[in-house]
């Protein structure tokens, strides 16, 4: 009987597995009750570099389905939504642009050569441990030279098996050799979600892992749409459709002295793009854009302490990336004829050595290279390939209560194409200081402060794409300065449990940044050096956890408040502008709750008024817009296994917003989770 009721949760339900962070306990465990449980909210770090983390629980609490959802309860971070499940999402930290974010899958970047930005819709949170986001650098001198290479950085840390102990009747303990987790999620738009995961145990030191996950959804959701004069219509929001398939197998190994990885990831999707809805004439606009992906990578990491004062690390990837784009004007005349077919290929090393010089005092050299080849279906194409070296030498120091880090990043890029205008080489040295201080050793109270300086080279659809046209252009240069404080306070007994308090003022400037200017007619366009754009903002962040008799509670709030000014043209009206899209005021709550085997989770996200250009006139004024977000779930003990069900409604008050102007959000939703670990 006892086989029977496992196959039946596999069979009728799926998977729960919460990886506890630090200050969490983990509540979910299926062999027992807790008579009290704390509950953590994302976690603040008090690091040298200012930083933010989701993870284990809270993060699965979430109302999330990818990353980027996740990403938005960060303070600093603008997301932009073209529009449900199957728009595109970038990210944007602290007003610098997409392509000057570095996002990183299990220690090693993601990679597009061909535009620099990475669509984190496509990454899903089934099988996500923690998404960690840095301004500047991560803390650790440990680490890659492209670590070194961005304004900031995202990492996405993928789940490693972890292997409970079970005691027999006669209280012998083994290790549990495997795990196995299968899932579905149904919601709103007709959306189907299942997952499996499956972790073995192959040896003390040994262990792999594979997880795959399937999407489907058509993306349909009604929306208001509003005309001059105060029109007000219903309609549909359309070819926002997806079928993703996704797959991840993993091998981990460790020993006393050896860390090493390896993963191979595949992703393929089929996806309808909504396109702009046009406002003059509802309904006669129905964006038929499709576009087709293939995306994959194998990549592997190996860290190895040689002595007491010396250690390697190393890492290599290899990655595919096909990408199909057809606009039909026999389906949709307001678009112009597009079949275009892209292939990029990226190779990828780097080795980083660590010496302990002294107890309180380090130092390490990283040394990358990376090989990027694009090829593309269109007349005339350059076919690309760009070689990047990158050397960054660092050292870090901690002495009593005061903390230090400095690193210099040489950047060697080198661009061959066989048509057009090719860029050649380009070549800088960029330094970070960074430093920490504790004034006091009785208070868990820090003060620091970054420098940081980061060049970002013209992607290759910026120098080499055939419509937009090929022009020599240099690098956009960005300077960062930052002076932050945290505060923290924790007790074992009493009402309050902990509280933790971050908040950073920063000065941002970007020169010489890329734009597209028109040329000719609207379909060509010209790359340019032109902008330069100063940034000054403030970032806090509040984390605190209760407990009120054998109730947990966990609170966290963030608030961003950003100046970001366009000062390219001092003779322009608009200079001095607030950049596009870009609030002034923007912040979000997240409280998670639980009891016995109840959990809850409330979450909250304002962002203030947006101007679409530079041009800050009504014309172009952009309402504020917020959601509330609710889930309840439900841990179900059975005698092989234990059943999680879970309620989530999204934007509970129907508000009807727009991320982006002309791409309509989707308006209350639900998803339904029925969960199982075995």
């Amino acid at each position: 009987m006892g086989r029977f009721t496992k196959i039946l949760c596999i069979i009728v339900t799926s998977v729960w597995q919460a990886v506890p962070m630090s200050g969490e306990i983990l509540t979910d465990s299926l062999s027992r009750d807790l008579d009290e449980v704390e509950v953590a909210a994302s976690r603040i770090d008090k690091v040298t570099i200012p930083a933010q983390e989701l993870g284990g629980a809270q993060l699965r609490r979430l109302s999330a389905y990818s990353v980027a959802d996740a990403l938005r309860y960060f303070s600093g971070i603008q997301i932009k939504d073209y529009g449900g499940i199957g728009g595109l999402k970038t990210v944007n930290v602290r007003s610098m642009g997409s392509e000057h974010v570095g996002v990183f899958y299990d220690g090693i970047q993601l990679g597009n050569a061909q535009n620099g930005t990475i669509d984190l819709g496509r990454y899903s949170l089934e099988n996500m441990e923690s998404v960690t986001m840095y301004n500047g650098q991560k803390s650790s001198i440990f680490q890659p030279a492209k670590a070194y290479a961005s304004a900031s950085t995202i990492y996405l840390q993928s789940r490693r098996p972890v292997f409970d102990v079970e005691y027999g009747d006669d209280f012998s303990e083994t290790v549990k050799p495997y795990n196995v987790n299968v899932g579905l999620k149904y919601g709103s738009f007709n959306t189907w979600n299942p997952s499996v995961l499956w972790e073995q145990r192959l040896g003390e030191h040994l262990s792999s892992s594979v997880s795959a996950e399937y999407v489907t959804t058509s993306g349909e959701y009604d929306f208001r749409l509003k005309r001059a004069g105060g029109y007000d219509t219903t309609m549909t929001r359309t070819n926002g459709d997806v079928r993703a398939w996704r797959v991840e197998a993993g091998l981990y190994g460790n020993t006393m002295k050896d860390i090493w990885s390896a993963k191979v990831y595949f992703y393929n999707s089929e996806r309808g793009y909504p396109g702009a809805v046009v406002r003059e004439i509802p309904g006669k606009f129905a964006n038929k854009d499709r576009q087709w992906d293939t995306d994959l990578f194998a990549q592997g990491s190996w860290q190895r302490s040689v002595t007491d004062w010396y250690s390697l690390q190393a890492q290599l990837k290899y990655a595919y990336d096909y990408l199909h784009y057809k606009s039909d004007p026999q389906l949709d005349v307001s678009t112009m004829a597009v079949d275009n077919i892209y292939r990029q290929q990226e190779a990828y090393a780097s080795a980083v050595q660590l010496f302990a010089i002294k107890p309180w005092w380090s130092a390490s050299l990283s040394t990358d290279f990376q090989m990027n080849f694009l090829d593309g279906n269109i007349s005339d194409f350059s076919k690309p390939v760009r070689y990047t070296s990158l050397v960054a030498a660092s050292t870090a120091f901690e002495w009593n209560r005061l903390k230090g880090q400095a690193s210099a990043l040489f950047t060697y890029v080198d661009d061959k194409a066989d048509k057009g205008c090719v860029e050649g080489t380009k070549n800088k040295v960029t330094p970070t200081v960074v430093i920490s201080w504790r004034p006091f050793e009785s208070t868990d109270w820090n003060l620091r402060a970054f420098y940081k300086t980061v060049f970002r080279v013209p992607t290759l659809n910026d120098i080499y794409y055939t419509i937009v046209g090929a022009k020599p252009l240099n690098p956009e240069y960005t300077t960062q300065y930052d002076i932050g404080t945290t505060w923290a306070l924790s007790r074992d007994g009493g009402l309050l449990r902990r509280i933790e308090i971050q908040a950073d003022a920063y000065y941002n400037q970007v020169d010489d940044k890329i734009v597209a200017m028109p040329a000719s007619n609207q379909f060509r366009w010209t790359m340019m050096n032109i902008g330069h754009v100063r940034i000054f903002g403030v970032d806090a962040a509040l984390q605190s956890n209760w407990r009120v008799g054998k109730i947990g509670h966990g609170l966290r709030l963030n608030y961003t408040y950003q100046s970001a000014q366009d000062r390219t043209d001092s003779s322009s009206q608009w200079y001095g502008g607030q950049i596009p899209y870009i609030p002034k005021h923007s912040g979000s709550v997240i409280y998670s709750g639980e009891w016995r085997k109840w959990s809850w989770n409330y979450s909250f996200i304002y962002t203030g008024e947006r101007y679409i250009s530079v041009a800050n006139i009504p014309e172009n004024y952009e309402q504020p817009w917020y959601t509330h977000d609710l889930s309840l779930s439900r841990l179900i003990d059975m005698r092989d296994c234990g059943m999680r069900v879970s309620l989530e409604v999204n934007n509970l008050f129907n508000q009807q917003y727009e991320v982006i102007r002309c791409y309509p959000m989707p308006g209350t939703n639900f998803k339904i989770r029925l969960e199982v670990l075995l």
